[in-house]
């Protein structure tokens, strides 16, 4: 007989523990066991049976993987919140007693560890745990650069001080300067949350989002604790990251920092970077001095080499005689595209140019920020794309490459301010209010090229200078589209022309609204020109003396019901003589002479025809239906609501676009 199991000593009772069960098996705080959770990256577990896992009546909420907790309790940190909750303890103590200055000698030996030597704790050793190797560093980086940037930007406050802010805008700056050199950017959008940026570091894709610099608020209803205690890790974790990504380009870690720039706003320009001496290249060859030589051959093997390399030679050219010359393909830098074999087939992704190229986009040019314009992402963008020289007005800080908007080198202007018409006096050197500058309102430098700031974003995304017609001052900008959608076959696409994209239903109707417009237009003219015709009357009558107008007629006023009488009456009659015609025909027994159809009766025709194949199709499909199991059955049928809301919302997209569009030829017009 087997051994009889005991309740809760095995499956879900034994696999989960509940958060008070663990906390006291830890003997640690609440607080400290969320904190000592989130860095060691362990989560709650959901069993699949909580009655059986809850060991108890009443039902528990959260669970945790018992070998996770048994895992904690090999934690460093463990002994270092002890350590912390003694010291607590000791100066409740002291202040119990009324002795106040022990308590304010233990709080100062607390708060300075680099007097005492005795550090609170770090996270070291968490980080090397948890990424055993550079690449899972970097998998999740993320996270870690999207709320450090986050944190970069929020205004001290109890929950959130100084120091922490500071700490997170510096780790920021560092990461920069990295993708700066490294030209590892790639791709970025602007978007209602933010700016997205995606650098490709070391063949891991990067994305992190970055706040607009507005003046942010914080709230009371966000917990500041929580995610302190992840910007506390990340802090820890990008350090780590930068000091590897600087050294592996022979760079020193940390790079100097200019306090003084950085109070007057110097951002990059408050970091100096500096090379290793002890590390250098491998693709650079040591070079040999005078006095150095490198080891010789020798001679009598070197001459053997050389008559055998000239004998295969010879031999070579002999049989190239003989034999026909065979084609060898030329080297070219085209890079090879992938097509799909069938039409309507998986579009795989095409290589690319290596970062090189698209890394010295902007290195011919030299621009200069309005103060209007975000300075720091249009910074950090150019450089990236190997632009060294910008230069702004001297409010935005210090680190520009000029601050003279009329210096002649400056190749490219970027503003953001819409066409004042403004009088201008003569000397044109006052000073404008919504500007510093020494330039007049709307006044141009010859030979400079003014753009607005999109176009930054749009020539960075398509790897090329767009044309900068269409993002001149005033203009309106083409659509900013993001760069990490992929276009998936059949759906709306803005970047290609309307008539490619429209199904046939929607071009027969789009045919007759046109069709309707030019006769609606049609009869206006036609009523201006009668109206036109009774004028010229009235205005003869006028010349031969009578300088009184006696108003339209009652038949006048009744033209349009007239007019729609005899339409219908013309249609009538054209069908019984259609008819007669055919009767006649069918008698002498030749054929029916064929009028040519309208456009109208052929959209119709056109429209019966799809109709007709819509209901064909969707017989078919019912048929089809048919053989299908229930359970494929239902889910073909989510597949099918899946695409009809998909092709409605792209419908939508098409008929906004197409009422624009016609806006645009009548505003023309």
């Amino acid at each position: 007989m087997g051994r009889i199991k005991k309740k809760g000593e095995a499956g879900n009772a034994k696999n989960y523990i509940t958060r008070t069960q663990a906390v006291k098996k830890l003997q640690l705080s609440l607080p400290d066991f969320r904190k000592l959770c989130i860095w060691k990256g362990i989560f709650p577990r959901e069993p699949r049976n909580r009655k059986k896992a809850s060991k108890s009546s009443t039902t528990s909420t959260t669970f945790y993987y018992a070998k996770d907790i048994q895992f904690l309790l090999h934690e460093p940190l463990l002994q270092k919140f002890r350590e912390q909750k003694t010291l607590e303890k000791k100066i409740s103590r002291a202040l119990g007693r009324g002795d106040v200055s022990d308590a304010s000698r233990l709080e100062r030996n607390a708060a300075r560890p680099e007097k005492t030597g005795k550090p609170r704790y770090t996270l070291d050793h968490v980080i090397r745990d948890r990424y055993p190797t550079f690449v899972d560093a970097l998998r999740d980086l993320d996270d870690c650069l999207s709320m450090l940037f986050l944190f970069a930007n929020l205004p001290s406050t109890s929950t959130v001080p100084a120091k922490m802010i500071a700490r997170c805008e510096r780790l920021c700056l560092e990461f920069q300067h990295y993708v700066i050199t490294s030209q590892s950017l790639r791709k970025s959008f602007l978007s209602i949350k933010g700016i997205y940026y995606q650098a490709t570091i070391q063949g891991e894709d990067i994305l992190w989002l970055v706040p607009y610099k507005f003046n942010q608020r914080v709230v009371g209803d966000v917990d500041f604790r929580i995610m302190g205690t992840f910007v506390e890790f990340y802090m820890t974790l990008l350090g780590f990251v930068n000091f590897r990504l600087y050294t592996s380009v022979g760079l020193k870690y940390p790079p100097k920092f200019d306090q003084k720039k950085d109070e007057e706003s110097g951002e990059l320009g408050a970091f100096r970077l500096e090379g290793n001496h002890a590390t250098t290249a491998p693709s650079e060859p040591a070079q040999l001095t005078k006095t150095e030589t490198a080891a010789q051959p020798d001679p009598k093997t070197q001459a053997e080499v050389n008559t055998l390399i000239r004998q295969m030679k010879d031999t070579a050219v002999d049989g190239d005689k003989t034999e026909t010359p065979e084609e060898t393909e030329e080297a070219t830098d085209i890079i090879d595209k992938f097509e799909p074999a069938a039409p309507g087939g998986d579009v795989l992704p095409q290589p690319t140019h290596s970062g090189g190229e698209l890394g010295s986009l902007f290195a011919n040019c030299t621009f200069y920020l309005s103060r209007e314009t975000p300075r720091q992402p249009l910074e950090f963008i150019l450089r990236a794309f190997g632009c060294k020289r910008i230069g702004w007005d001297s409010v935005l800080g210090e680190g520009a490459y000029t601050t003279n908007e009329r210096d002649p080198s400056i190749t490219h202007q970027i503003v953001d301010r819409p066409v004042i018409q403004a009088n201008v006096e003569e000397d044109g050197d006052e000073e404008d209010n919504q500007t510093a500058q020494r330039l007049a309102a709307n006044q141009r430098i010859p030979g400079r090229v003014y753009v607005q700031p999109q176009w930054v974003w749009d020539s960075i995304n398509d790897e090329e200078l767009k044309r900068p017609d269409e993002y001149a001052p005033g203009a309106q900008l083409p659509p900013h589209l993001s760069p990490f959608v992929q276009n998936t076959q059949g759906a709306y696409d803005p970047t290609l022309p309307l008539k490619d994209q429209e199904t046939e239903g929607e071009a027969l109707e789009d045919s007759d609204v046109e069709a309707d417009e030019e006769d609606d237009d049609g009869r206006a003219v036609k009523k201006l020109q009668n109206g036109a015709e009774g004028m010229d009357v009235d205005m003869s009558d006028e010349e031969e003396g009578d300088e009184t107008f006696g108003g339209f007629s009652e038949d006048e006023g009744s033209a349009d019901e007239e007019e729609e009488e005899d339409e219908a009456e013309d249609g009538e009659e054209s069908e019984e003589l259609r008819r007669q015609q055919e009767l006649e025909a069918e008698l002498s027994g030749k054929p029916v002479k064929q009028s040519k159809p309208d456009a109208r009766s052929k959209n119709l025709d056109a429209k019966k025809k799809l109709a007709q194949k819509a209901k064909e199709e969707a017989e078919e499909i019912e048929r089809a239906k048919g053989m299908l199991s229930k359970k494929k059955r239902k889910l073909f049928e989510q597949m099918q609501y899946t695409n009809n809301k998909k092709s409605a919302e792209d419908a939508k997209l098409r008929e906004k676009r197409r009422k624009l569009e016609k806006q645009k030829a009548r505003a023309k017009a």
